[in-house]
């Protein structure tokens, strides 16, 4: 394999991995700060209660994040030299506010939270998990600008071979961010939602203070609901905005191959890339049109005419991203966000009727839906960045000129393999954790005071 190869797939490994603590760590801080924040005004105890179980598995997942995190910012150095070379004072600001103020504020008042609850008052408390909750969301900002830099180039100026800063406000008021940052934060909302929902839905099942999982499914079923609205709407208007800025990144995702007016939208097709073309498809007429513009006709370009604008525009080259896999990517994406939009349908008008604890197949599904926010997560992030092939900055430069040149591909190898054993370890020693606390409840867990060491510890030193 070569360095572009190792370094890609190290890449996208580790990246993959450390998103998947990214969405649940944003929706469940809130979640936590809502729960606390009943607890302050009410006094009621099952409220502390239900903050106390949740915020361990919010520790859990919190301390994983950090550690992935920070392992991925060193690829820039070690294996994206070039990238780092060309782009660093742009990408390099925007992580170094989250490092310096985000990240700081959510590690240190975490620290307050976890030692806090019997030495802060009850308002003080509450404070200190809001602006962890806070920061989280402030955090992914920050992160999110520089991608959106490398999604859509703004505020820059190329001088010397490089790409400078020149106006910080339009880097942080880049159109994609606009877009990209509360698509992605209510993503996170979604994650938590059916988190909270599927472990309270065991629980229910199992009969264990029924009280306590009956609040936390009805508190987590509406912020699941208002945020499942939320990242349809947001997520149709950034696909509009992709359509105008990355046009064959949409393209690409559609399997649309020929500029078309109105252009109708593939439920499915059989691709062949080689001939770029699709030997079968099933199509709604001129719904791709209305996706792109709200309107029944419209251009939609194609990829063998953005192909050659391209050409004309940065030389000869392929500007074309992997079709198939963008397509399937984008469907799987959808369909895992329509099964959501049905389960919390269900959710609600089982609550409503008071038919919920009857409902176990239902509570039971609702379990094995955990996993499918992060389905979508992962398969949205994969559209996001493997559609900007071959760029590693939109329209700058190619994936292929950022990878490092003084580094060898042995020396990438056993870099990943190593990063590949230790994010194994890591991924069984958080599927413990994470199961152990959960099927403990609120009261063994209270009482269980090994998540001093084993999680604590882990997100404190950080």
């Amino acid at each position: 394999m070569t360095e572009l190869i190792i370094s890609r797939l190290q890449f996208a490994v580790i990246t993959s991995y450390h998103f998947l603590f990214v969405p649940l760590t944003l929706g469940l801080g809130i979640l936590v700060a809502m729960m606390e924040t009943w607890y302050v005004k009410t006094g009621n105890e099952t409220y502390k209660k239900m903050a106390k179980f949740w915020g361990k598995l919010f520790l859990i997942n919190f301390a994983m994040g950090v550690v992935t995190g920070i392992v991925q910012e060193f690829q820039f150095g070690m294996n994206w030299s070039e990238y780092s070379r060309f782009v660093g004072d742009i990408f390099g600001a925007p992580l170094a506010i989250e490092a310096l103020v985000a990240f700081f504020l959510e590690s240190t008042f975490l620290g307050l939270w976890v030692f806090g609850w019997d030495k802060l008052s009850k308002k003080v408390h509450l404070i200190t998990i809001w602006i962890v909750a806070i920061a989280s969301n402030i955090s992914a900002f920050f992160i999110l600008v520089a991608n959106s830099f490398m999604q859509e180039p703004v505020g820059y100026i190329l001088r010397n071979g490089r790409a400078e800063m020149i106006d910080f406000l339009a880097l942080i008021t880049n159109p994609h961010v606009l877009y990209q940052f509360p698509h992605t934060v209510l993503s996170g909302f979604v994650t938590a939602g059916f988190f909270v929902m599927g472990v309270s839905a065991y629980h229910v099942v199992k009969k264990n203070q029924l009280d306590l999982f009956k609040r936390s499914f009805h508190m987590a079923l509406i912020f699941g609901l208002i945020s499942t609205a939320g990242v349809t709407g947001v997520g149709h208007l950034q696909g509009m905005h992709l359509v105008e800025s990355q046009p064959m990144k949409m393209a690409a995702a559609e399997a649309h191959w020929e500029t078309e007016n109105p252009a109708g939208l593939s439920l499915f097709a059989l691709i062949d890339e080689q001939g770029q073309k699709n030997n079968f498809e099933i199509k709604i007429p001129t719904m791709l049109s209305f996706l792109s513009y709200n309107s029944f006709t419209g251009e939609v370009k194609g990829i063998h005419e953005l192909q050659n604008k391209a050409v004309q525009e940065y030389g000869p080259g392929n500007y074309v991203p992997p079709v198939t896999s963008l397509f399937w990517s984008f469907r799987v994406m959808l369909t895992a966000g329509m099964w959501l939009v049905l389960m919390v349908i269900l959710a609600l008008y089982f609550t409503k009727t008071n038919k919920l604890e009857q409902k176990t197949w239902f509570l039971k599904l609702m379990l094995w839906t955990i996993p499918v926010p992060y389905i979508a997560n992962i398969a949205g992030w994969f559209l996001a960045e493997v559609g900007r092939q071959p760029w590693i900055v939109y329209g700058l430069q190619t994936v292929e000129a950022g990878v490092s040149t003084s580094v060898s591909a042995l020396s990438m190898l056993i870099a990943f393999v190593g990063f590949l054993l230790i994010y194994c370890a890591l991924a069984v020693a958080d599927i413990y954790l994470m199961v152990k606390y959960i099927k403990m409840g609120p009261e063994e867990a209270n009482r269980d005071e090994h998540l001093n060491s084993e999680v604590k510890g882990a997100s404190l030193w950080t």
